[in-house]
């Protein structure tokens, strides 16, 4: 018995739901966990199912129901969640999430093949080598700034990377690399925007008494900070905290809430719908690791 997701997106319409679990029923496969959601303001079905295919390839399911909706205009895909996603991360000085990423992988909490770490500094070279990654560091300037960008797409081509994780990489993106890489890179910042932009948002949140200390995850758009939310999460300060209490508590909060969504969009649980996603929760042993410490 193969494990496998299928994941479906298309207009809303009656009896989808039947058919595609008829389908499976009839492929002679077991569902196991499944989620739905009908978005009514973009007129769009969403829907994830994880199953057991008793002889059926994945191939084979996919030629099957392409020829049992050819008439339809449902975007499907199966996926096999054994087949681990390649990951290319991008950092800059701040090493953090860089760091809770690679514990994460090193104990398969986040089960992905890291396939290269970029940096436009050299603060890291030693950490990611130690782990036995590729490591390349490209600086970024105003003159350079497409052939660098040129030469970050080639490693992410060359590795075959199907996802971009900005473990707080900060340089902003071209458009054309968004649009290249479009639903594939992931971004984590603080939860400010847009009240305190620019240099050390957390001083200007203890200046101003903020209560509330925040993070959010998106996918990258040419819009900076403004793609779509996978993952959100606060953390609770008091007048008694210091500046430096929020820059630490937000470090926390940063990591973690990176971890969530590249956790969601590796085990395909994301779909974007118009400015915002649908995520759905986590199939049973999908949060389990191969092993502890």
């Amino acid at each position: 018995m193969s494990q496998l997701i299928l994941t479906v997106s298309c207009p809303v319409r009656t009896g989808i739901v039947a058919q595609i679990s008829s389908f499976l029923a009839e492929a002679g496969c077991n569902i196991h966990d499944s989620s739905q959601f009908t978005d009514l303001q973009n007129d769009r079905f969403f829907m994830r199912l994880s199953f057991a295919s008793d002889g059926k390839t994945r191939e084979q399911l996919d030629q099957e129901f392409r020829a049992a909706t050819v008439d339809s205009d449902i975007d499907h895909a199966f996926h096999d969640p054994s087949e681990k996603m390649k990951v290319v991360i991008m950092v800059s000085r701040f090493g953090h999430c860089l760091n809770d990423l690679l514990y994460r992988w090193r104990i398969g909490a986040l089960p992905i093949d890291i396939v290269a770490v970029i940096s436009n500094h050299m603060d890291y070279q030693k950490v990611v080598v130690n782990h036995d990654l590729p490591f390349h560091c490209i600086k970024v300037t105003k003159e350079n700034k497409a052939k660098a960008e040129a030469e970050q797409m080639r490693i992410v081509q060359e590795a075959g990377a199907d996802l971009i994780v900005l473990a707080r990489y900060m340089q902003v993106l071209s458009d054309e690399m968004c649009q290249k890489m479009s639903g594939r890179i992931i971004n984590i910042h603080h939860s400010f925007l847009p009240s305190f932009k620019g240099a050390n948002p957390y001083k200007q949140a203890f200046d101003r008494g903020v209560k509330l200390i925040g993070a959010t995850s998106h996918y990258v758009t040419a819009d900076l900070d403004e793609g779509p939310i996978i993952e959100q999460d606060t953390v609770r300060v008091t007048h008694a905290q210091s500046a430096s209490d929020y820059v630490s508590l937000g470090r926390d909060v940063e990591s973690q809430v990176l971890a969530r969504a590249i956790h969601a969009h590796i085990h395909r649980r994301v779909f974007i719908s118009g400015d915002k996603t649908v995520v759905f929760p986590a199939s049973p042993n999908e949060y389990a690791s191969e092993r502890m410490g």
